[in-house]
Order: C-alpha cells, then sequence, then structure tokens
C-alpha cells in the first residue's frame, strides 16, 4: 500500500510517492492506493505549481489505472470535506471511503509507504 498524505507541493513527498507507485505496479498485481490528509490535494484539478519549480506531476495519476493497472484507488471522504472538495474537484475518481475503513485498510496490509 502507498499512503499519499501530505501536500503536492513544498516537498517532494507526493513525487516520489508517486514515483513509487509507478515502479511498484510494474511488478506488484495487488497494489493499493490511498489518499489522505493533504495528500488528497495531490489530485485537485487545476493545480497552479509554476512557483514552487516542481514540475506538475499530477498528470501521471490519470495513467495509473488505464496504464499501470492500478485498480485499487481510494480517498478519505473526511479529507476530501475538510478541504471543502469533492470528487468532482479531482483529475480521477478514486473510491470514497470512511476513516474507520480506512484504518481496517491500513492494518489489513503487509508493507505501508507514506508519502
Amino acid at each position: 500500500m502507498v499512503v499519499f498524505r501530505t501536500a503536492p507541493y513544498g516537498s517532494i513527498y507526493s513525487f516520489e510517492g508517486l514515483e513509487n507507485v509507478v515502479m511498484m505496479a510494474a511488478y506488484e498485481q495487488d497494489l493499493t492506493v490511498l489518499f489522505i490528509d493533504d495528500g488528497v490535494l495531490a489530485l485537485k484539478k487545476g493545480m497552479d505549481n509554476a512557483a514552487t519549480g516542481i514540475k506538475d506531476f499530477s498528470p501521471t495519476f490519470k495513467a495509473l489505472e488505464p496504464v499501470y493497472d492500478v485498480e485499487k484507488l481510494y480517498i478519505d471522504g473526511d479529507s476530501l470535506k475538510a478541504r471543502g472538495l469533492t470528487l468532482d474537484d479531482l483529475i480521477i475518481q478514486p473510491e470514497v471511503i470512511a476513516a474507520d475503513q480506512v484504518d481496517k485498510m491500513m492494518e489489513d496490509q503487509r508493507n505501508t509507504m507514506i508519502f
């Protein structure tokens, strides 16, 4: 499982997380990706990162399912709501789950990488 929990710009965590997902997808058949806390912002449409000096990597998220066969994409509904976002604000449509499902999902994973 790869968990995105930090904002996409201001650090390289989200970028590194996405790179890891792409690399692992080549070998792992059952990869789960979860967006929680500020990590949900990585999927926000219309991000303007010109001032950060970091290349816009958000379009790569669109390729996770169709190109890399990453089908288990989830997002914490409470994190979305806390940031005033809905699925319509995102570049992809992960499955929305509740906080108790997040805890259970993380407990059930063999390995978890958090970015």
